[in-house]
């Protein structure tokens, strides 16, 4: 099977332009298809107070409203999306940029409320993506770009989480290539000391997963993270690695810097 390399940054690299700059040029430079999926940053919360719109956030999630979800693929599907497309064909990567609801490619569902409403979120199912299209583009040499915006197929648009949009396509994508799914952010990996950044812990499978949950060594920040993994190994990703951008190009050979995660 061919590999396939679905990769997140955050919003701390594309808040910074040096940064995003640095680890696009070693994007470019992975020799086999990849996926690019990025996070919002600051900027749509910037932007949103210029135009009169405060953000609203409960339990660190952003209450999606009318208002907020036309800012957010105003920002999102669009400044932000544009400006990494454009970065990129610079430097010679033929991308395109995509939103979940570009060739159907994501659809989801408005999340239900329950004790919180949080309006125009999407929660996605994986057996739903629409693989074939993604495909096309794949094996077309082009580099799919998404943001973090997926749809219903009634017309509405929905914010969605990028950390569970690069899960869900590496997961619909496990089925035709060898994934790794990279999640890029500010520390070198998960760490076993949280004031140590260098107890970096190499490989976590399920026996050390529980023994970090039983030592209570993990962090809260981090552990959607690993929730996330371990959830897109269980249904068919080889490996997901967790780890600090300025890595990328090590992260994607046999010997990593970072966390490995594996089943």
């Amino acid at each position: 099977m061919k590999k396939l390399f679905v990769i997140k940054i955050g919003g701390n690299i594309v808040d910074d332009a040096v940064a995003l700059d640095s680890f696009l040029q070693k994007f470019t430079t992975i020799d086999a298809p990849k996926i690019l999926i990025h996070g919002g940053g600051k900027v749509a919360t910037s932007i949103g107070k210029k135009l009169g719109i405060e953000p609203n956030y409960v339990n660190g999630r952003r209450i999606t409203d009318a208002e907020t979800i036309d800012l957010v693929t105003m920002v999102y599907g669009g400044l932000i999306n544009k400006q990494i497309v454009a970065a990129l064909q610079a430097i010679n990567c033929s991308a395109i940029g995509l939103t979940g609801a570009d060739a159907n490619i994501i659809p989801a569902v408005k999340r239900p409320v329950k004790e919180i409403d949080y309006g125009f979120v999407g929660d996605i199912n994986s057996s739903q993506l629409a693989v074939d299209s993604l495909q096309l583009f794949l094996s077309n040499n082009l580099v799919p770009v998404f943001a973090p915006l997926t749809h219903d197929n009634k017309g509405q648009l929905l914010n969605t989480n990028a950390d569970t949009i690069a899960s869900s396509l590496a997961v619909a994508l496990s089925k035709l290539y060898d994934v790794r799914l990279i999640y890029c952010f500010e520390k070198k990996g998960v760490l076993e000391n949280v004031g140590d950044e260098n107890s970096v812990i190499s490989l976590i499978n399920k026996e050390k997963y529980q023994q970090l949950l039983q030592d209570k060594k993990l962090a809260d920040g981090i552990l959607p993270k690993i929730e996330n993994a371990f959830a897109a190994i269980n249904t068919g990703v080889q490996e997901v690695l967790i780890g600090d951008a300025n890595d990328l190009l090590q992260n994607t050979t046999d010997n990593t810097v970072g966390t490995l995660i594996k089943a």
